[in-house]
């Protein structure tokens, strides 16, 4: 009997070691790429530049962004990045922010948000930013 229970204690440890080794080596394959997005912090940072923490929370304000954000979101054509983008008004006055995949989506967008906001009422700081290839 003490036999089997030095065997399975053992076993118990080689297979804690070998499971710690391949985390350890999964951990340095997987290395995150720094992201700068120094730019886009930079502006931000200015008082006069509209944040999503500077939208309105007046009624028609509220009622403008919900608006906009349910016609993206009901759009499936459009990708995840495209749902996502930031969308802030200030007294009617609408601003988009954020990267979409396409030209095509950043017009599909804008469009949207004119139709809400009405034209000339919609600044578009929309950015292009296409799906990497991955290398083979």
């Amino acid at each position: 009997m003490a036999v089997k229970s030095k065997l399975a204690t053992g076993a118990v440890a080689v297979g804690l070691l070998l499971g710690l080794g391949g985390a350890s080596a999964f951990a340095q394959e997987e290395k995150p790429r720094a992201s700068d997005n120094t730019k886009v912090n930079k502006r931000d940072r200015n008082a006069s530049e509209p944040t999503a923490d500077r939208a309105k929370d007046n009624p028609n304000d509220r009622d403008i962004m919900q608006k906009i954000r349910k016609s993206i979101m009901d759009d499936k054509s459009l990708s995840t990045y495209a749902h996502n983008v930031k969308i802030i008004s200030q007294h009617g006055k609408v601003t988009l922010k954020g990267p979409v995949r396409t030209a095509e989506e950043k017009k599909t967008v804008e469009q949207k948000a004119t139709e809400v906001a009405g034209a000339g009422n919609v600044t578009d700081q929309l950015t292009v930013k296409p799906e990497k290839k991955k290398a083979s």
